[in-house]
C-alpha cells in the first residue's frame, strides 16, 4: 500500500526520493510528496495523484539538501487531497507513515486541549503532534519516537526527521514492513527493497518493534525499551533491470510472460527424477509434516484461491482434511483446530496484514505448526513461521497478480506430493506427478501462444459490463481467479460460480448481454460441464470457453469462441488454464483504456487491516 522512502547522505537526495517513490508506484497510492531539511527549514512538495504530479513541482522549484523523508499514499483516514498527503509537520518533526493508528482519535482530543492545531484529518498528523510533543519535552528525536510509539495502538511504518538534529532520520515499525539500506556515507529507509535498489544492495530488515536511527555514517537499532540490538545485512537478490518493463507495454503483460520461468526457477533444486527432493521445507519438517492429520490454509484474494486449488490436491493425493479460510474473516472467528493441526499461511508479499495477524493468532490456538508460503525471503509470514516454501516468482509490480498465483500453485503441488508420498500414494502414481509437475513451464509456455486467439475475443469482450465464469473441480477456484483478474484491471463486474450451481440461480441473468467464461480441461467432470454450457446455450448466452485439446467439444455453433489449451494432467491444469484467462483480463483492460498496472483503488501489499 503507502510506500516510504527516506535517505541521509552528502549529496542533494531529491531525485533519489523520486525515483523510490517511482519504484513504489506498483503498491497503489493516491497522492504523492517528500520534504527535505533545507538551511533551518523543512521544505515539502506534495500532491494529489501521481508521483510525476508532485516532481513536477519539485522541478518548478528545487530543494537542495542531503536529508529528506518522502511518501506515496494509499488514503485510510482523510480523502486523498494535498492536505492530506504525507509528509506532514508538527511542530519541529516532519513524518511520514504507513499503516493505520487505531487510537488516533484520542490521542487527537488530549492534543487539542492542550492547544494543538491540525490541519489534516489523518492518523499520521496526530502521531507526529505526538512525537513533537517529547521534542519539546527535552527528548532526543530517537527518544521521543520511542516514548511515542509506546502510546500508540495499531500498525506502523514511520520515518522521522527534526530540525533540531540535522543529518538524522528516525524509523520505526510494528505491523508494516521497513528496512535499511546500507551505503557508504549515505544510508536509506524504506518501505521495500525495490525503492532503494538502484542506490544499494545491502539491506537490513528490521524485526518487530525495533527503532532505528540513521545518520550519514552510521545505523543504530533499538528495541521499544531503548536497548541496542544486532539486525544483519543482506545483500538483496533482486536487480535494478528486474524492476523494468523491457520490451513489454506493461508491468503485467511482463509477468505473464515470465511464468514458464518463474515456474522452473520455483521448481529448481526441489524435484527430481525420484521425487520432490528431502529437506525443501526446513530441516524440521519431516516430524512436523509426518504427524500433521489436518490442514487449515488461510490467506487473501490471489493467494486464498491458490489455496482453494491446493485443497483438491492435498485431499485426493494424501488424504488429508484440508480448511480453507479468508484471513481476515479467520481472525475473528472462533476456530475450531482438531489436534496435530498445520497452519498454512499464504502471502505474495509476507506483510498482508490480516494474513500475518492470523498466523500470529494460530499461535495461541494450539496448531501443530505454522508453514509459510511466500514470494519475499526477508519477510515477516516468512521470518515467523516454522517451515517455509519460497516461490522464487520474483519481483511483481503489476497489483493483479499473475506469476505469483501460478508460483503459489506450484508450490502448494510440492506439498501436496510430498505429503502424498508421506500417506502411502502409490510409487508409480506418486513418480508420474511428480513428472508431471516438472513439465508445468513448458505447458505453460505454449499455452501463452494462443494470446493473438484471445485479443481477437477481447475486442468482442470489451463493451460488456456484466460476465460470468465457471469452472468444477479444482478449475472453480481457477474460474474465481479469472474473474477477479477481469474485475481488478478492466472494472467489469465479474463472478465466478461452480458450473452445477448454475441452474441454482445464476441461470437467471444469462441472456445475449451476458459473456460466459468457462474453464473445460479434460478429465472425469467434462461431461458434466458440457451439459452445464448447454444450459446457457439453450438461452441466448454467449460462451468463451478455454477447453482442452482433448475435450471434443462441438466449437461449430453460433455465440461459442472456442481457444483449445493443451492443460497437461490434471495436477498442473489449473496453472495452465490460468494463463489464457490473465491474457484475456489484460487484453479487456487495454482495450478498455484503464490503469492495468495500478488500477483504481487497489493496492499491491495490503499492509492494513
Amino acid at each position: 500500500m503507502c510506500g516510504i522512502v527516506a535517505a541521509v547522505a552528502q549529496r542533494d537526495i531529491a531525485p533519489i526520493l523520486i525515483a523510490g517513490l517511482k519504484a513504489l508506484e506498483y503498491r497503489g497510492y493516491d497522492s504523492a510528496g517528500m520534504a527535505i531539511a533545507d538551511e533551518g527549514e523543512i521544505r515539502r512538495v506534495r500532491a494529489k495523484g501521481k508521483v510525476r504530479e508532485m516532481e513536477a513541482l519539485y522541478d518548478a522549484d528545487p530543494i537542495p539538501g542531503g536529508t529528506g523523508i518522502a511518501h506515496t499514499r494509499w488514503a485510510t483516514h482523510g480523502v486523498p487531497s494535498e492536505v492530506n498527503a504525507h509528509p506532514h509537520v508538527q511542530g519541529r518533526i516532519a513524518i511520514v507513515h504507513n499503516g493505520i493508528i487505531e487510537n488516533y482519535a484520542s490521542l487527537r482530543e488530549g492534543l487539542q486541549a492542550k492547544g494543538r492545531t491540525f490541519h489534516s484529518q489523518t492518523d499520521t498528523e496526530v502521531m507526529g503532534a505526538v512525537i513533537d510533543e517529547h521534542v519539546q519535552a527535552g527528548k532526543s528525536l530517537r527518544d521521543a519516537v520511542t516514548a511515542a510509539v509506546r502510546e500508540l495502538e495499531g500498525a506502523y511504518a514511520i520515518a522521522v526527521m527534526s530540525l533540531d538534529e540535522p543529518g538524522r532520520i528516525v524509523g520505526a515499525r510494528r505491523g508494516c514492513p521497513l528496512l535499511v539500506g546500507i551505503g557508504i556515507g549515505e544510508h536509506f529507509l524504506g518501505s521495500d527493497a525495490q525503492a532503494l535498489i538502484k542506490v544499494t544492495n545491502r539491506m537490513m530488515y528490521l524485526e518487530e518493534d525495533d527503532i532505528v536511527e540513521i545518520t550519514r555514517n552510521d545505523v543504530q537499532v533499538f528495541d521499544i525499551h531503548g536497548n541496542p540490538v544486532d539486525r544483519a545485512a543482506h545483500e538483496s537478490e533482486i536487480s535494478a533491470d528486474s524492476v523494468e518493463r523491457g520490451e513489454y507495454r506493461h508491468y503485467m503483460q511482463k509477468e505473464i510472460f515470465e511464468q514458464p520461468r518463474a515456474v522452473a526457477d520455483t521448481l529448481e533444486g526441489r524435484i527430481g527424477p525420484h521425487g520432490v527432493l528431502p529437506n525443501i521445507f526446513g530441516i524440521d519438517a519431516d516430524p512436523i509434516l509426518d504427524k500433521a492429520r489436518a490442514i487449515h490454509i488461510v490467506a487473501c484474494g490471489t493467494s486464498y484461491h491458490a489455496g482453494m486449488v491446493a485443497k483438491y490436491w492435498i485431499e485426493e493425493l494424501a488424504r488429508i482434511p484440508v480448511v480453507v479460510e479468508v484471513a481476515s474473516e479467520y481472525r475473528y472467528r472462533d476456530v475450531v483446530v482438531p489436534d496435530d493441526t498445520l497452519f498454512v499461511a499464504v502471502s505474495q508479499s509476507g506483510e498482508t496484514a490480516d494474513t500475518l495477524a492470523a498466523m500470529r493468532e494460530s499461535r495461541r490456538r494450539g496448531y501443530l505448526a505454522t508453514f509459510a508460503i511466500c514470494n519475499v525471503p526477508e519477510s515477516s509470514v516468512v521470518r515467523e513461521s516454522d517451515l517455509r516454501l519460497m516461490t522464487r516468482a520474483g519481483p511483481e509490480i503489476g497489483v493483479a497478480s499473475t506469476k505469483a498465483f501460478t508460483t503459489q500453485l506450484t508450490a502448494f503441488a510440492l506439498l501436496a506430493l510430498d505429503l502424498g508420498r508421506r500417506r502411502g500414494l502409490d510409487r508409480a502414481a506418486y513418480l508420474a506427478h511428480c513428472q508431471e509437475l516438472q513439465s508445468l513451464p513448458r505447458y505453460i509456455e505454449n499455452a501463452l501462444k494462443s494470446e493473438d486467439q484471445i485479443v481477437a475475443i477481447a475486442d468482442h469482450f470489451v463493451a460488456k459490463q456484466h460476465a460470468l465464469f465457471l469452472g468444477r473441480g479444482a478449475q472453480f477456484p481457477v474460474a474465481l481467479e479469472g474473474s477477479l483478474k477481469l474485475k481488478e484491471i478492466s472494472y467489469i463486474h465479474a463472478e465466478a460460480y461452480p458450473a452445477g450451481e448454475l441452474k441454482h440461480g445464476p441461470l437467471a441473468l444469462v441472456d445475449e448481454n451476458m459473456p460466459i467464461v468457462a474453464v473445460a480441461p479434460n478429465g472425469p467432470l467434462l461431461d458434466k460441464l458440457k451439459s452445464n454450457l448447454q444450459e446457457v446455450r439453450a438461452r441466448g448466452g454467449e460462451l468463451i470457453v478455454f477447453a482442452d485439446e482433448r475435450a471434443d467439444l462441438d466449437t461449430d455453433t453460433e455465440r461459442l469462441a472456442t481457444v483449445l489449451v493443451d492443460g497437461g494432467g490434471d495436477l498442473i491444469a489449473p496453472a495452465v488454464f490460468t494463463v489464457p484467462m490473465q491474457l484475456l483480463a489484460y487484453h479487456v483492460a487495454v482495450l478498455r483504456g484503464t490503469d492495468v498496472d495500478q488500477p483504481r483503488n487497489l493496492a499491491k501489499s495490503v499492509t492494513v487491516e
